[in-house]
C-alpha cells in the first residue's frame, strides 16, 4: 500500500520580536538627530549655519565635546606677532575737538602703538554734544597684530535697551530693533553666552525668563535706560526701577582692576575649562569711574588679554559678553547725518552689518539717542 506523500506548506518567516525592536531603534537613532537637526537648521532668526551646527550638538548633549574641540583649535593658532596691516584698524580722529560735552580721556597706548591707537573718532551726535566716541588698543605685549575696538558711550544722552531672540531665551519682546527706533539709533551689539550654558539669569519688563542668581555679573538697566555693571546681589538687587537684568559669568574687573583667577578660570566662573586660553574673538562691556558706558570687542583675545584692554579702555566695572567669530558684533550708526552708513567697530569684525534690524536668534543690546537731533546732511 502507497503512503501519499504530504508536503508541508511553505512557513513565511517572521522577524522576531527583539529583532523588530532594534530595527526600530536604529532608525530612531538616525531619524532623530537627523529631524532635529533640519529643525536647527530651518529655526526663526538669523544666525549662521556653523552657529546654527554648533547650537544643535550642545543641545543633543554633546556640549562637552564642542568645548574640547574649541579649546584645541583656538589655543593652537594665536595671532600674529606682525603689526596689523592697515586694513584691519579703524579709520581715526576727524573732528575730534568738535562738539560740547564730556569726550573721553586719552588712552594708554601700547609699546607697538601702531598708527591711531587710542585716538578717538567721534560719533553719533545729539545737538552740539557728542553721544559716541570710538577708537581702539593693542592690550596684547606677545602678539602685536591683537587690536581690539573701543566704544564710549556718554549716557547722560543714549538710551539702552535689551532685546531678546528667537531662541536665546526666546522672549518677551521684540527680536529686532523697531522701526520706531531706528531714528535715533547710535549702536548695537551683542549680548551674552546662552543662558543654559552660563547658568545665568535674565529679567526683561517685569518677566523673569531664568532666575537671577547672586555673584553673577549683571547687565543692569533701570527704567530711564542707564546701565550699570554690577555683581548682583553685592552691588545690585531687583527693584521697582530695574527694567532689565542680563547676566554672563562672573566679573572680569572689579574697581578697575582684573579679577584675581582669570587664567585658573576656578569652578568654571568664566565660562568651560581652559576657555580663557582660547585666542579668538571676545567682546567685554563695562562703566569708567563717571558712568559712560564702555564696549571693547576684538579678535585674538584670551580672557586676560580681554582684560587687559578693559582696563586700558577706563573701565571700572566689567564683564565678558560673546566670544568666538560669528557672535562678537558693535555696529555704529550716525542718526544725525542723513544718509549716513552704519560701520563696524573694527572692519575685521565677523557678520554683517546691521544685523540686528532683522531678528535674530540671540539676545542683543541697542543704544539710542535720548532727544532725537535735527537731520543734517
Amino acid at each position: 500500500m502507497s503512503v501519499d506523500q504530504v508536503v508541508p506548506a511553505a512557513v513565511t518567516s517572521r522577524p522576531k520580536p527583539h529583532r523588530r525592536i532594534v530595527v526600530l531603534l536604529i532608525a530612531a537613532l538616525f531619524c532623530y538627530p537627523a529631524g532635529t537637526y533640519g529643525y536647527a537648521l530651518a529655526y526663526p532668526g538669523d544666525a549662521s549655519f556653523t552657529v546654527r551646527s554648533v547650537d544643535w550638538l550642545r543641545d543633543l548633549g554633546l556640549g562637552g565635546v564642542v568645548n574640547s574641540v574649541e579649546n584645541w583649535w583656538y589655543t593652537r593658532h594665536p595671532p600674529s606677532t606682525a603689526p596689523p596691516a592697515p586694513r584691519d584698524l579703524p579709520a581715526t580722529g576727524g573732528s575730534a575737538g568738535a562738539g560740547a560735552g564730556p569726550r573721553p580721556p586719552d588712552l594708554p597706548v601700547s609699546r607697538f602703538s601702531p598708527p591711531g591707537e587710542g585716538v578717538w573718532t567721534p560719533g553719533a551726535r545729539s545737538g552740539t554734544q557728542v553721544a559716541e566716541y570710538t577708537t581702539f588698543v593693542q592690550p596684547d605685549p606677545a602678539h602685536a597684530g591683537v587690536v581690539a575696538g573701543v566704544a564710549w558711550l556718554n549716557q547722560s544722552l543714549v538710551r539702552t535697551r535689551l532685546f531678546s531672540g528667537t531662541k536665546d531665551p526666546g522672549g518677551p519682546g521684540p527680536e529686532a530693533i523697531p522701526g520706531a527706533l531706528r531714528g535715533t539709533l547710535v549702536a548695537a551689539f551683542n549680548s551674552g553666552f546662552k543662558l543654559k550654558d552660563c547658568q545665568c539669569g535674565y529679567y526683561l519688563d517685569g518677566t523673569t525668563v531664568a532666575p537671577l542668581r547672586d555673584g553673577k555679573a549683571s547687565v543692569v538697566i533701570d527704567d530711564t535706560g542707564r546701565v550699570s555693571v554690577a555683581q548682583w546681589g553685592r552691588d545690585a538687587s531687583m527693584g521697582p526701577h530695574i527694567a532689565a537684568v542680563r547676566q554672563n559669568l562672573d566679573l572680569v574687573l572689579d574697581h578697575g582692576a582684573p579679577v584675581p583667577g582669570l587664567d585658573q578660570n576656578p569652578a568654571g566662573h568664566w565660562g568651560s575649562a581652559s576657555n580663557q586660553f582660547q585666542y579668538t574673538w571676545r567682546s567685554g562691556l563695562g562703566t569708567d569711574r563717571e558712568g559712560n558706558l564702555i564696549f571693547v570687542g576684538g579678535g585674538g583675545l584670551t580672557l586676560h588679554t580681554l582684560a587687559a584692554a578693559m582696563v586700558q579702555a577706563g573701565i571700572q566695572q566689567g564683564m565678558e559678553l560673546d566670544i568666538h567669530s560669528p557672535m562678537v558684533t558693535f555696529d555704529s550708526y550716525r542718526p544725525d547725518l542723513t544718509g549716513s552708513a552704519p560701520r563696524k567697530l573694527l572692519p575685521a569684525m565677523p557678520g554683517r552689518v546691521n544685523r540686528y534690524l532683522t531678528a535674530d536668534q540671540r539676545d542683543f543690546f541697542a543704544t539710542t539717542l535720548r532727544f532725537p537731533p535735527p537731520v543734517t546732511s
